[in-house]
Order: C-alpha cells, then structure tokens, then sequence
C-alpha cells in the first residue's frame, strides 16, 4: 500500500528525506516549501511540490488534507501550528525539532487527537534515546545514563574548527537554551555551554558540553530510576571557549538574528563530515557495577547516487524509519510518541534505520 506523505520544508534535510523515500517506492511524496529554486533542486521529479508559506495555515491545510503523514523539516518555531494542521485533518505527525517548548506545544495537540505525533525524530533527540534506553535495559539497577552526540567536519580549517551542517536556527537554540539533565536523582535544568569535557575517540581528541534539546523526553522516561542524566554536544577542542565570547562577551545570545547571520555568511557549509554516537551507561548488573558503551562514527556517503552529508542521512534515516516502523505497526498508532518507545533491533533493521547500523 503505497502512503501518501507531506514533506515541509526544502533545505538540506527536506531534499534527503525526499530521496531516502523515494528511493524505498512505498510513498506518495508531496514536498512544500516558499522558495521555488529549493522546492525544484529537492523534488526535481521525484515528488509533487506546493510552493506556499507553510506559516499560512490555511494555505497549509488545503495542501495537508488527504495526506496519510505530515513530516516537517521545517525550523522548530513553526512546528506547533503544522501539528494542529495535521490534528486537524487528521493527519499523522512527525518532526525533527530539538526544541523543548515547542514538543511540549506538539504534547499537548496530541492529548485530545485521534492521530499520532512524534517529534524529536532525528539522531539527537531521536536515535540517541533509542539507543540509550535500550542500553538501560539491560541492568537491574540503573545509576548514570550518560549521552554525547557531535555533527564535526572531518577536516576542519577555521579556528571554530566547525562547518554548518544543518539548522542555523537550531544550532543557536541548542547553545542558548537551557539544558534538561538529571543530577542527584532529581530533574533539573543547567546552562547550556557549561560543563565542559574532554574525550578522545580512535586518537582524536575531542570536548563536549551542555547543549538544549538533545535528551528529548529520556528524562520524563527516566525519572526515579537512576542518579545521573545528561547530554553534552561534541566538537573539536577549542570550539567552545570561542562560542562563549560570542555569545556571552558580544552578548550574541540577545541578538539571535545577528548571529545567525553572521554564521550563515561566514562559516561554509559541508558535505565532508562525521556524525559521532557515544552512549555510556552505569548500573548494577548481577550485583556488580558495570559499565556498557555504544560508540559509532557515521560518515558521509553516496546514497542513490547522490552525495549526502552524515548529518543528512542520520537526521533523514531516523525520521524515515520512524514513520515506516509507524506504518508498519511497531509503534503506538495514536498520540504522543516518545523516541524510546521504538526497539532499537527494529529500527536498526529498518531500510532507512540500517544506515545506523
């Protein structure tokens, strides 16, 4: 049965979902943008396109209306309104946003709907809670549940030692919002770009630090089982110090709209990048402490022929897998979705979740 499925948003992460969907054969794929020269690069022929300004929600509803799924790739801020759309023409509901406020927005939609809503269905939050929960699984006492994710440049040359590889908008929330985390048994939040950390992986040395958004609703999962919760992003040593004196110093944080700028025209895209996976968990386990890890380094590829960024495919194969794990059955089929529902062998034996694997 061929799925009829609404893209929002033509960027980076909208053009891959289409090709990862379209290359299973199994969706009808519309894709909706207001920028024509995006809208034609992602879809060329490969779905049907609606050029509207998805912030009209009228104009949105005409175009969501007998759509099986709505997938938004769109910035964060528009989300909660797509999911009162798709509430309202019952259709079901997927996103990728990091951003607390608006899956609490999308939560509460999803109380009195009739259709399913997942969002936070990227690789952090997304696959990250997959994994960390199904490592937690296997103790019979859980301590500390420790999450570190980073989207890097395999060959950095600038002194941030980073490349823009998916949403600006995101990337500045993730650095200025506060931070959900688990300390001592209870639920707390902590600034984002404190705690510092540093790691090395295969001889790489590499820092990480608190970032908004990434735990999804682990912690809500969590809470009363264990002492430690927390999620760090990764990035080159140095990164850092330098992102504080921008945003802090120069008190950037204020003046959001500037920093974007000033990111978008002078830090470049890539397409030559590494997604790192680094999940550890500590519990009590046959009355020993232990430890377990999961480690992974994702790497750019082609896919169908065409050369996609790592942040690109993890991002698109996690939203993907979600909504075919969905259609297959092997989630809740109505509601509020949260990431770690999903099996992580389910979704690792996905046609979209094997690029994970």
């Amino acid at each position: 049965m061929t799925r009829k499925i609404l893209i929002l948003g033509a960027g980076k992460i909208g053009g891959a979902i289409v090709d990862l969907l379209h290359g299973s054969g199994a969706y009808d794929i519309s894709l909706a943008d207001s920028n024509a020269t995006f809208l034609k690069q992602a879809a060329g022929d490969r779905a049907k396109t609606h050029e509207i300004d998805v912030s009209d929600l009228s104009a949105l509803t005409k175009v969501a209306q007998g759509q099986d799924a709505v997938i938004s790739a769109l910035p964060f801020f528009l989300n909660p309104g797509v999911a009162q759309v798709c509430a309202d023409v019952g259709a079901h509901y997927f996103d990728l946003t990091e951003d607390v406020e608006t899956t609490r927005a999308v939560k509460a939609i999803a109380k009195t709907s009739k259709v399913a809503f997942a969002p936070q269905c990227g690789l952090a939050p997304g696959f990250i809670s997959i994994v960390a929960n199904q490592l937690t699984k296997g103790f019979d006492a859980l301590r500390e549940v420790h999450m570190r994710v980073g989207a890097l440049p395999e060959f950095p040359a600038n002194a941030l030692k980073y490349n823009l590889t998916w949403s600006t908008d995101g990337l500045i929330n993730e650095y200025c919002n506060p931070c959900e985390a688990i300390h001592e048994g209870k639920l707390t939040e902590v600034m984002p770009m404190e705690g510092l950390e540093h790691f090395s992986l295969d001889g790489i040395d590499y820092e990480c630090f608190n970032t908004s958004g990434g735990l999804g609703t682990l912690c809500e999962t969590l809470d009363g089982k264990l002492e430690s919760l927390n999620y760090k992003t990764v990035r080159y040593p140095g990164h850092c110090d330098i992102m504080k004196m921008l945003l802090e110093d120069l008190r950037l944080k204020e003046r959001r709209g500037l920093l974007k700028d000033i990111l978008e025209t002078s830090v470049p895209i890539t397409h030559q990048d590494v997604v790192l996976i680094f999940v550890v968990v500590t519990g009590m386990r046959d009355g020993r402490l232990t430890q377990e890890s999961y480690a992974k380094k994702i790497y750019a590829q082609a896919i169908g022929g065409k050369l996609m960024s790592a942040i690109q495919i993890t991002t698109a194969a996690g939203i993907t897998a979600m909504v075919d794990l969905f259609f297959d059955g092997k989630l809740p089929q109505q509601g509020f979705i949260r990431q770690e529902q999903c099996d992580l062998g389910d979704f690792l034996q996905n046609r979209f979740g094997r690029y994970y694997a």
